[in-house]
């Protein structure tokens, strides 16, 4: 019995069959620097302080900026080096991005030299895919433009369709909406199904995820692991409404074969720093970090995001709610960590500025 189906036994509530499946399918890693709740994480930080003026990013010193965390991360002696340890030639790369805020969202400016990169590297541009959940919220943050920068394809998971064959169930229910899959059905069983986009499915071989620093009321940080698994389903208003069901669905969702397998590389732009409000961009609540923050381990850099944004609250007396903080508890070093996504201890996570 492997570690993962161990951890799986320990599970409790209606989700223990559900899991118990998915342990015995999925197959066990075997790279030394894959996320484990039991390996050490690394994170390297890359500085600039002049990254971004009036919260406007520089593209060159961001493209500087990719091109040390790159070889940091990888241990490479240059960008093309580190793609090439990470993704071939042959791979759809999906650049996952949160672009619902705007602003306090990924930001263009480093997607664009994430693509210049992969393209620098000889990926093939029809291989490079920059997406998010609704083209709509692509299109606000300014992210379908690099469709005519790039010989690239900027696309949603509604635009690309729901795959009936991979969801995400359990019993939670809540209100359709015109983008989920089962919207106006009448079945007994509608709703309580999340069901998984077709281009994470069918379309994407490898994941770059591209998470911002930003506060979440409910996950703490619209950080890696809430930005990837509530970006790549519908139907998730059942947990966003729900703090506690959020604890459960986020780790649940993120751990699946058709994400957590292809994630290579996790990258937290934290250019700016939004310590208060949520969808919507607040540069009152906003701090220029100027950092690019690089890891195979999305868990491990949402540690770090979730500690700096507590110390920001703190420094300029913002209060969170705090019956959150026991929910945020529970996904980022309970539920997370059994279920083997990465590393939560900070005694555990090396951090490398630069």
């Amino acid at each position: 019995m492997s570690v993962r189906l161990l951890k799986c036994w320990n599970r409790t509530g209606l989700q223990l069959t559900f899991w118990l499946l998915a342990c015995l399918t999925a197959p066990v890693a075997t790279d030394a620097t894959a996320p484990s709740a039991t390996n050490d994480a690394e994170v390297f930080i890359i500085h600039d302080p002049l990254a971004t003026e009036a919260f406007r990013p520089s593209s060159l010193r961001i493209q500087a900026m990719l091109e040390r965390g790159l070889t940091a991360v990888t241990g490479k002696s240059n960008s093309r080096e580190a793609w090439q340890s990470l993704v071939s030639t042959q791979d759809i790369v999906g650049i996952k991005v949160y672009s619902a805020p705007g602003l306090a969202g990924s930001r263009v400016e480093v997607v664009a030299a994430l693509i210049q990169s992969l393209l620098d590297a000889g990926i093939p541009p029809q291989h490079v895919v920059v997406w998010d959940k609704l083209t709509s919220d692509l299109q606000s943050a300014g992210f379908t433009d690099l469709a005519r920068r790039f010989p690239i394809r900027v696309t949603s998971c509604h635009e690309f369709g729901w795959d009936d064959t991979a969801a995400h169930t359990n019993y939670y229910l809540g209100r359709l909406t015109w983008t989920d899959h089962e919207f106006g059905k009448t079945e007994p069983e509608v709703g309580k199904r999340s069901f998984f986009s077709k281009l994470v499915t069918k379309e994407l071989t490898k994941i770059i995820n591209v998470a911002p620093l930003s506060n979440h009321y409910r996950a703490g940080v619209t950080g890696c692991l809430f930005s990837l698994a509530m970006g790549s389903v519908d139907n998730t208003q059942r947990f966003e409404s729900s703090p506690e069901n959020l604890a459960v669905a986020v780790p649940e969702i993120y751990g699946q074969d058709p994400l957590f397998e292809k994630v290579v590389l996790s990258i937290v732009d934290a250019l700016l720093a939004q310590y208060q409000g949520e969808s919507q961009t607040f540069l009152h609540y906003t701090r220029p970090l100027n950092e690019l923050r690089f890891s195979r381990d999305g868990l491990a850099l949402d540690q770090i995001s979730l500690k700096d944004l507590a110390e920001l609250r703190q420094m300029h007396s913002v209060l969170f709610p705090t019956n959150v903080l026991s929910t945020i508890n529970k996904l980022y070093h309970e539920n997370a960590p059994l279920m083997e996504l990465g590393q939560s201890d900070p005694k555990r996570i090396r951090v490398e500025r630069r």
